[in-house]
């Protein structure tokens, strides 16, 4: 099982890595790797670039079960797979669908799940209300450990910068320290970002990423 793979983002379309190794062994192999959408967000930037994601191999069935195909999931880090593992023991939520539906943090759907914040979870992709109610009664509870770097009101403020910045590339974080000096929520601010680092013209600088994610709070 590959459990970490390290190698050059090729190329990075709907929810999927492209990751090839440098071919100085001969063999140049390229690896497909599927993402959650807050991670397809913090990769924007890092096309041509080495990246590391902690990795997890399931088998999708295909053709009414008739045909397995061998998927490969990845993570920025070994805890955020290890939620990933935790979140798909709902009833309803399957590997493709988890992976789509998780297009914030970690560590701010463990906070939702946690205060029993269904409105923030049926925010996510292809959580509809009963969907998100299954979420909160399975994995309340359970999600702690991912909850303590999470921005909580009330909470230490250095402790919720680092939690919240986690992964992001550098333009990322200083757009989010940015926006809260502006007075903007956190956790929104997180999820504005996630967004406008997801377009397909994606900003370059801060000033651009500042106004892009103006936009995703406008919508």
């Amino acid at each position: 099982m590959i459990a970490r793979i390290r190698g050059i983002l090729e190329a990075l379309e709907d929810g999927v890595a492209l990751i090839g190794d440098d071919g100085s062994d001969g063999i140049g192999l390229t690896y497909e790797v599927l993402l959650p959408g807050f991670v397809v967000g913090r990769l924007g930037g890092s096309i041509s670039q080495p990246v590391t994601l902690h990795t997890l191999h399931f088998f999708e069935s295909l053709n009414q079960g008739a045909t397995l195909v061998p998927r490969l999931a990845g993570f920025m880090t070994a805890e955020d797979r290890r939620f990933f593992e935790l979140f798909t023991t709902c009833k309803g939520i399957g590997n493709r669908k988890a992976l789509r539906a998780m297009n914030l943090d970690v560590a701010t759907i463990a906070t939702a799940i946690a205060d029993r914040d269904a409105a923030l979870l049926t925010s996510l992709p292809e959580i509809g209300r009963r969907t998100a109610e299954t979420i909160i009664a399975t994995l309340n509870g359970k999600v702690e450990s991912f909850v303590s770097t999470a921005p909580r009101a009330g909470g230490d403020e250095q402790g919720a910068a680092e939690g919240a910045s986690a992964g992001m590339s550098g333009i990322g974080r200083d757009a989010l320290e940015l926006l809260v000096q502006l007075g903007e929520n956190r956790a929104q601010a997180v999820q504005w970002i996630d967004q406008a680092l997801r377009r397909d013209d994606s900003p370059e600088d801060l000033q651009e990423l500042v106004s892009a994610a103006y936009q995703m709070k406008g919508r």
